[in-house]
């Protein structure tokens, strides 16, 4: 009995010296932080930010108290902070186990003013520990917007660049309105908030202030994100739709026409745009018509599908996809068909669809052929590739083919996957240079000269 009552006092004693030892408190070692600054991408007033964080770190073997936290600007600052859950301003005795760590969380929320351009907003939290003082800095972008929510354009309506535009529950342009968006402005769309086009949409703008739809989400990695917004929506009563020089990024689709316009005029016209990242369709047609000039069609799980026939011209286009992390290329970069089937039924229209001084390519990997024709019934079928090189297994059936290059590298000036980064102008030594036939665009997405015969794609090689 007095063995086992001696075997219980040193257990106990063990525990006792081993927490005794856990709780030292360490007066002369230092904290240190997992970076010097924490940076917002541009944040929208009243919008708020998403949530970034930074880790106190105790590397040393002992617990460190931390005697002050505080945020400089306190209850005034636009930036709030939150440490281990616990909201606030200013915090004591803050205890961080040996070779521990603690999160402190923050999110910024920035109120309008009168500025046109973004402004730089700072802040910082001053850590003391140990007598050492060390501070985190704060920075975020504040920029003012006009915001609309569940808007109905139901008059003829002018965005100027002033100042972007965000859109929340989406926005519809009326059967008899006209949104005209003039050069450099910006519309950043709601993850809920779609562009639905009844009426009439007139982008003007130009090489050098283009308009650039994309999401409102401008914080890393989400600003990259396909998907962000929905896409822009061109329904049956739609006409005379003209963008020059719009950018469209990281939608669900980018653009969707249904139906002919209902006058001679194509329902939509695009003149240097470049839609690039959708995450489902970059440009679908269905059973609608567009003229497509000059414009990019980039890096999108369906770069261009035209079903249910529809009349479409397409030139000097660049339509080309890589995978990515974000999306892999796993469908046609071009579908053109006459039908659609619903419920086990097909459905036909007639089909008259020019592709000419165009590319079409994607990397290899999951497709075989990036340009897919498909037919069925015996509805008008009319469909024409004039001077374009794509790379295919197999060449489209029923159609027309005219001066096709096949299955060589078209030779884009950068393509770097890992990064991101995609410049598709040629190279000097690109197949598609001067093997183009001379048109009607005289002039290639920047607006440069086209000289003697003409580069295939929207670029044209200086």
């Amino acid at each position: 009995m007095k063995q086992f009552y001696s075997l219980l006092f040193f257990i106990a004693a063990l525990i006792f010296f081993s927490c005794s030892k856990d709780n030292l408190i360490d007066t002369n070692g230092r904290i240190s932080l997992s970076n010097d600054t924490i940076r917002f991408d541009t944040v929208f007033t009243t919008a708020g930010s998403v949530t970034g964080y930074f880790l106190i770190k105790n590397e040393n073997k002992n617990t460190i108290r931390i005697s002050n936290l505080q945020l400089m600007g306190g209850n005034s600052s636009y930036f709030k902070i939150n440490v281990d859950g616990t909201p606030g301003t200013q915090f004591s005795s803050l205890e961080i186990e040996g070779e521990d760590s603690m999160y402190v969380f923050v999110r910024v929320n920035i109120q309008p003013n009168n500025d046109l351009i973004p402004f730089l907003i700072r802040d910082s939290i001053k850590l003391v520990a140990n007598g050492f003082t060390s501070y985190k800095q704060l920075e975020a972008w504040g920029q003012n917007a006009r915001y609309i929510r569940n808007g109905l354009l139901k008059s003829n309506t002018t965005w100027t660049n002033e100042l972007p535009y965000v859109i929340l529950g989406g926005i519809t342009i009326d059967t008899l309105a006209t949104l005209t968006i003039e050069k450099g402005t910006r519309i950043h769309l709601n993850a809920d908030a779609p562009m639905i086009v009844n009426g009439t949409l007139i982008v003007n703008g130009t090489k050098n202030d283009s308009v650039v739809f994309q999401g409102n989400r401008l914080d890393e990695p989400y600003k990259n994100f396909p998907g962000s917004w929905p896409g822009i929506y061109f329904r049956s009563s739609s006409r005379n739709n003209q963008l020059t020089h719009a950018r469209i990024k990281n939608a669900y689709q980018g653009l969707v026409a249904e139906q002919p316009a209902g006058n001679s005029n194509p329902k939509i016209t695009l003149n240097s745009c470049i839609i690039d990242q959708a995450f489902d369709a970059g440009l679908l047609g269905i059973n609608s018509s567009m003229e497509v000039n000059n414009s990019q069609i980039s890096n999108c799980g369906n770069n261009i599908a035209l079903v249910l026939g529809g009349n479409y011209i397409f030139k000097h286009c660049t339509v080309v996809s890589y995978s990515s992390s974000y999306l892999s290329h796993k469908n046609p970069v071009l579908l053109t068909s006459n039908f659609i089937k619903q419920n086990n039924q097909i459905f036909t229209a007639a089909l008259d669809a020019r592709f000419e001084n165009s590319i079409f390519w994607g990397s290899e990997g999951f497709v075989e052929n990036e340009v897919v024709v498909q037919k069925e019934g015996a509805t008008a079928f009319n469909v024409v590739f004039d001077h374009v090189l794509y790379r295919v297994k197999e060449d489209p059936k029923q159609v027309t083919l005219n001066e096709i290059i096949r299955n060589q590298d078209p030779s884009f000036d950068s393509v770097d996957i890992s990064k991101r980064y995609f410049d598709f102008r040629l190279k000097s030594n690109s197949p598609a240079v001067n093997k183009g036939k001379v048109g009607s665009l005289t002039t290639d997405f920047y607006g440069l000269p086209r000289n003697g015969l003409p580069d295939l794609g929207c670029y044209e090689r200086q």
